[in-house]
């Protein structure tokens, strides 16, 4: 995986291959942040990053210039993996070892964006308790977006808050406002 752009634009990052996760493609990454450039000044902006398994979500939003990142994975050697990152590229990333669902439940934290990028396989009615975690919690900054990164067979227009999906090759990304 590489960073697209920012600070750290071309840096390449080589995962261990232990890790269980399944990072976003860099075609569908630039494609996300090309439509989140045009809605948010990302030197303003404060992210959750839930099941950020590689961190490479969390990275581009750091490379990027945003203020705060949380990134929340449940597996410690993903963690262990992005606090390494973060610290040799001196990005403000602050992680939390912690199941999506039980961080939205517990947490006191806001943020503009906050982005999801569960399994592809990750059942409907668990997106939607964390849609419904989000909103219900008010965990959105004003002008705020949950984003969901899922694969391009699971349709969730039917959840309350959804405002749009964009498809990227497998994958797409629904935007919840």
């Amino acid at each position: 995986m590489r960073i697209v752009s920012g600070i750290h634009k071309g840096k390449k990052i080589i995962a261990p291959k232990k890790l269980p996760v399944r990072p976003t493609t860099d075609f569908a990454k630039e494609a996300l942040f090309n439509i989140l450039n045009n809605k948010y000044h990302f030197s303003a902006l404060k992210v959750i990053d839930l099941f950020s398994g590689t961190g490479n979500i969390s990275f581009e939003f750091a490379s990027r210039g945003a203020v705060e990142i949380i990134a929340v994975d449940a597996h410690f050697e993903c963690v262990k993996f992005i606090n390494k990152i973060s610290e040799e590229l001196d990005l403000p990333i602050r992680t939390v070892k912690s199941d999506a669902t039980k961080f939205l439940q517990a947490t006191g934290e806001t943020a503009n964006i906050i982005f999801a990028d569960p399994p592809y396989n990750f059942e409907t009615e668990a997106l939607s308790k964390i849609v419904e975690l989000t909103f219900s919690r008010n965990l959105l900054e004003e002008e705020g977006s949950l984003i969901i990164e899922h694969s391009k067979k699971m349709d969730l227009s039917h959840l309350e808050h959804f405002s749009e999906a964009r498809k990227y090759g497998n994958s797409v990304f629904s935007f919840f406002v």
